[in-house]
């Protein structure tokens, strides 16, 4: 284990939004103790399940302190994209928050959180970027979508010469062609882009690998070479009819409409598929003036993967959502779409026993009238821009076992086209990921490295009254100025006083609660005063065979009381304990899982 200690500067935010530097208070000190690690990942859950490790709490507790420059900047640390994640972020954070927990209420809003950290910074803000010297070595990114902008950004930084390729004339892929502008407003989508691109890093739009340059003169002229060609290929039913004008692939329909050619699809439009493209279509539909549009799923609304917010805002624009039925075949009529027939099913249990199948019911068939079908059940990779000599597992292309190196020396893989379709933030942490593989190769070590920092506190700054706040509802657009133009951006942010009160719920779960046993009285007036059933009375904790700590072995009997300790995962930050203790023997540590710069 390596500690470090050093003392810092308190900062504090100027008008600008930018950090200047106060009086020396404190002493810090960094471990990379596998216990430290594991503490974190498991007592703050949201951080933990944000598949790019962003620090959450931090930057929620900047914008509970009006510091939304700061805020912006702690996003942007781990992920590139704090304005676009703040409005189409699939939340995997939200279902993990304490706050959500069964007798707890409902999870902090942290997607919109982070939106107000970009939305409300102010006009002056300076974007900050750690910079590595030149080092002479070139990258080549296939792709300009989520995954190829965060490996060239992190590429850039570390000082590396990036040329990225992308086949479409904008850059930005799903971003900028696969999610609808009432969503995901294009101004956002490009200011974050130049903000990468100011680095140095040059954008070859147009340019299709494999037609218009072969995969090897890339190799050839590049150091190495990543593929970030996402899922651009859609997967079809394999039904009668999906061959006749009027159907379409879920994201070939948006992105037309994002393209500007908007289709003409008729009166009743009949949507496929459980997903955000299929939600996205059905709302667009709306917009280009369907009468009715259905979303049609071969399960039900339970496992639609989507987030409760958005089945909120399709359902006020009035699209029916249909379970437990599966399109037959599309019949048509002098080639157009004119009616899709369904069968309906049933929900079974699976081999395994934990999972559900949906099944056909013999003899349920039935005819539905259509104009326009849409057909969103998925997308897939497409690597026919390497050739047969690529190796791939599936449709994906396949990297060796705990790295991004493909069969192909010298080319690097990541995001989508190697796991298949995720979303937006795994793509963005898997493309630092490769940036940062092919770094270590080029300098032969690692610049970076995940260590705990620990900062002493004297309180976490909580009332107990922020645990009943609720929810802060996100202001929308009116029903009527929605369907005036497809582009009007439907959710409108949070306004300070809204994110500032938003900002309380968090429990701020970075904050760690300890009781000096040395000091302790077993007067348990901590365990009196305590809201939830998170200070234990234990004779012993269990020891991991990783040599890390389990769990509290908890027991009532005085005579066996070992210490009197808090559970961090069960805490709920209030600071009534802390309040209360008559020898101050509990101590508050701010615990925070960051990246540090390793010296040469």
């Amino acid at each position: 284990m390596k500690e470090e200690k050093l003392y810092f500067e308190k900062e504090t935010e100027d008008f600008s939004g930018n950090i200047r530097a106060g009086k020396i208070i404190k002493e810090v000190r960094f471990s990379d103790n596998p216990r430290d690690i594991k503490y974190v990942s498991e007592n703050i859950p949201c951080q933990k399940a944000c598949p790019a490790n962003t620090n959450i709490p931090g930057y929620i507790r900047c914008i509970s302190e009006n510091r939304f420059g700061r805020s912006f900047e702690l996003n942007r640390m781990y992920n590139i994209f704090p304005g676009v994640l703040g409005r189409i972020c699939s939340r995997p954070c939200e279902e993990k928050c304490r706050h959500g927990e069964g007798d707890l209420g409902k999870p902090v809003n942290i997607c919109w959180l982070k939106r107000a950290g970009a939305d409300l910074k102010s006009p002056w803000h300076r974007n900050k970027e750690n910079l590595y010297a030149s080092t002479g070595k070139t990258v080549a990114v296939i792709g300009a979508g989520p995954a190829g902008l965060s490996a060239a950004h992190e590429l850039a930084t570390h000082g590396h010469k990036v040329t990225i390729y992308e086949a479409m004339e904008n850059p930005g892929g799903m971003l900028m062609y696969g999610i609808p502008e009432f969503r995901l407003p294009r101004t956002i989508v490009e200011q974050e882009i130049d903000n990468i691109v100011r680095l140095g890093i040059d954008i070859k739009q147009g340019v299709e690998i494999g037609i218009d340059i072969k995969l090897k003169e890339l190799l050839k002229q590049y150091n190495a070479v990543i593929a970030t060609t996402g899922c651009p290929s859609a997967f079809n039913m394999n039904i009668p009819g999906e061959e006749l004008d009027g159907v379409f692939s879920g994201f070939d329909f948006v992105k037309n409409i994002n393209s500007g050619s908007s289709p003409n699809i008729g009166n009743k439009v009949v949507v496929i598929g459980g997903g955000y493209t299929a939600i996205d279509c059905a709302r667009l539909a709306i917009r280009l003036g369907a009468q009715t549009v259905s979303v049609n799923l071969r399960k039900t609304e339970e496992f639609m993967r989507i987030d409760e917010h958005e089945m909120a805002q399709a359902k006020n624009e009035k699209i029916r959502i249909y379970s437990l039925v599966q399109p037959v075949r599309i019949e048509g009529k002098s080639g157009s779409v004119k009616e899709i027939v369904f069968e309906r099913t049933r929900l079974e249990t699976d081999k395994s026993g934990k999972g559900r199948i949906s099944v056909p019911i013999e003899n349920s068939g039935f005819a539905v009238d259509a104009d326009t079908v849409i057909i969103a059940i998925g997308q897939h990779p497409d690597a026919g821009f390497a050739g047969s000599g690529i190796k791939l597992d599936g449709q994906r292309i396949n990297t060796k076992q705990g790295t991004y190196k493909t069969n192909i020396k010298g080319l690097y893989a990541a995001g989508d086209c190697v796991t298949g379709a995720t979303n937006v933030i795994s793509a963005i942490a898997r493309g630092r990921e490769v940036a940062q593989e092919i770094d270590e190769l080029f300098v032969k070590g690692k610049r970076k490295k995940k260590v705990v920092r620990f900062e002493p506190s004297d309180t976490t700054d909580r009332k107990r009254s922020y645990d009943f706040i609720p929810q802060v509802k996100m202001p929308t657009l009116s029903l009527r100025d929605r369907m005036q133009n497809e582009s009007n951006e439907v959710e409108l942010g949070y306004d300070k006083e809204a994110a500032h009160k938003e900002a309380k719920r968090c429990y701020l779960c970075y904050y760690k609660y300890e009781i000096d046993t040395s000091s302790c009285i077993y007067c348990s007036a901590c365990i009196d005063v305590a809201p939830r059933d998170c200070i234990k009375m234990i004779n012993e904790v269990e020891l991991n065979k990783d040599g890390t700590l389990g769990d509290y072995i908890e027991t009532s009997d005085w005579q066996k009381i070992a210490a009197i300790a808090i559970d961090n995962k069960r805490c709920i930050r209030c600071g009534k304990c802390y309040e209360v203790c008559p020898m101050d023997c509990i101590h508050i540590t701010k615990v925070e899982l960051i990246e540090q710069n390793l010296e040469a």
